[in-house]
């Protein structure tokens, strides 16, 4: 894919690396005895998948692997074609493998975007080597691209740009006078390329598209702070609501908590919200940190999560993010136990993995006579009938008499809740020793 040269086409798009020497920032892969490298030394190109943040190269980088090995390339848009397109290039590449002998690279960009059938027609070929498949994605390849076509090709992970590899970016579009701006002669004043390079956020197609549009603002020759804020008008996060960092600051917000980190989670909610994303989404994701992470050690914690969602829901932005703001520093406060997630994780693998279990008769609901008759509800002992209140009636399956899931911790609130349960475990192994010793009376 060579870069267009008319004044029309955008910078980023203009300055597009010619050889791998121009291909800034992917040093772990182009280095001596890297992957790439590696590859292009032994003549030897395979299918990869591309992964990495916009704007780092992925597109660039396999337009050039293809041009190296001579290879004829065609490009889909995963958002714009369909399986029958996918099938139609599919058989165009068989039968120019079969005749010219040379594979046709496929490249496919957001191949995350396609779904599991489309993805599965480009097994076969892949197989045979009618096709070398590049795609592009900046979603995680384990959990977007199917098993068997991720087994049959490399990942490279592509990173955000450093600072020092913008910089390089910059000043080759600065000084190019055939593609980049070298004939209009500017300087980028110090101040102004920092401000471009940090609000790039590692993206080299951003940072070009501010350089532009700066240059067309700058006045004797050179490309102020004021030119640079002016272009970048407002600073722009990364962030995409359906994409992978989305779970990447849910990840740090959560994690955060989890370590008792307050500042940390309020930073984390901060940038959420000023990135767009759904307050209640925020919310609900608080309410499930109560349950999962701070449980019984303060029960009291789900009662606030629950308080900040509904304020939000009555104030609405900007005034009930505060109510978010202060259930996250409760919960980053609160003592922390998963044992009540753990326990029903565990219930869940044995409901899942095991046979069900027939409810024991006696705890059964014996509704109709015949119920009765075959024995529904036979020796039910109520509870609230005996002094200690409760009796040493067994309540769990046959199989599973003595299994324990839920072993409570010492913190907080929990503690409490652990000497009530061994509590009402003595309670009930006074009433079945007695009830043993009352029986061997009887027996002498």
């Amino acid at each position: 894919m060579k870069p267009r040269t008319d004044e029309h086409t955008p910078l980023a798009e203009r300055m597009r690396p010619r050889g791998l020497e121009r291909f800034y920032g992917q040093e772990h892969l182009l280095g001596p005895g890297k992957l790439l490298t590696e590859l292009i030394e032994a003549g030897r190109l395979v299918s990869l998948i591309f992964w990495g943040p916009p704007g780092s190269g992925k597109t660039t980088l396999a337009s050039m692997l293809a041009e190296r090995f001579e290879l004829a390339t065609v490009f889909f848009s995963a958002v714009l074609s369909g399986i029958k397109e996918v099938k139609g290039v599919m058989a165009e590449a068989e039968q120019q493998k079969r005749l010219l002998g040379r594979p046709l690279v496929i490249f496919v960009d957001e191949i995350h975007r396609f779904n599991k059938a489309q993805q599965a027609a480009f097994l076969p070929y892949v197989e045979k080597g009618d096709v070398i498949l590049f795609g592009s994605t900046t979603e995680n390849p384990s959990f977007e691209v199917i098993a068997p076509l991720l087994s049959r090709m490399k990942v490279l992970v592509l990173n955000p740009l450093s600072e020092e590899a913008l910089t390089r970016v910059l000043e080759d579009a600065l000084r190019d006078e055939e593609r980049g701006l070298g004939r209009l002669g500017l300087e980028l004043e110090g101040e102004a390329r920092k401000m471009i390079v940090d609000t790039a956020n590692g993206d080299a197609r951003r940072a070009l598209n501010a350089l532009e549009i700066a240059a067309s603002l700058a006045r004797s020759g050179k490309i102020t702070p004021a030119d640079v804020q002016e272009a970048l008008q407002k600073r722009i996060l990364l962030y995409d609501k359906s994409g992978e960092e989305h779970f990447n600051l849910i990840s740090a917000l959560h994690k955060s908590l989890r370590n008792s980190d307050a500042d940390a989670s309020l930073y984390w909610l901060a940038r959420m919200l000023h990135a767009g994303e759904d307050p209640l989404y925020i919310a609900r994701r608080l309410v499930r940190f109560a349950s999962e992470d701070v449980g019984l050690a303060d029960p009291q914690a789900l009662a606030v999560t629950l308080w900040a969602k509904d304020a939000y829901d009555f104030l609405g932005s900007p005034e009930g993010e505060l109510a978010l703001a202060e259930a996250v520093v409760y919960l980053a406060a609160a003592p922390k136990s998963n044992r009540v997630y753990a326990a029903y994780e565990k219930v869940k693998s044995e409901v899942e993995k095991s046979p069900f279990e027939p409810v024991p008769l006696h705890i059964r609901n014996a509704v109709t006579a015949l119920m009765k008759d075959v024995g529904y509800g036979k020796g039910y002992a109520y509870a609230h009938d005996f002094a200690e209140g409760t009796t040493d009636m067994e309540t769990m399956p046959e199989r599973l008499r003595g299994r324990r899931y839920y072993v409570p911790g010492v913190m907080g609130r929990e503690a409490d809740v652990k000497k009530r349960l061994e509590w009402w475990a003595e309670t009930k192994e006074k009433i079945r020793r007695k009830k043993e010793a009352g029986a061997e009376t009887k027996e002498s």
